[in-house]
């Protein structure tokens, strides 16, 4: 019995694996992306300052499907 077990974790590790690796893979790109966002909005608002510029009203990310 106890081969049976082995060979099933033998069977689902692979796959785990991939999933888990999948998750952190796309879990750095949305908080890079995030990160990004957030410095590009500061660059734009302090070059909007040096300029002179009226600051540019937050929005809201809401689809409307």
């Amino acid at each position: 019995m106890d081969n049976y077990w082995v060979a099933v974790l033998w069977a689902i590790l692979p796959t785990i694996v991939v999933s888990l690796t999948f998750y952190l893979i796309v879990r750095g790109v949305l908080r890079m992306d995030r990160t990004e966002r957030k410095a590009y909005a500061r660059v734009e608002a302090q070059e909007r300052a040096k300029r002179g510029l009226p600051p540019v009203a937050p929005t809201t990310e809401t689809s409307s499907r």
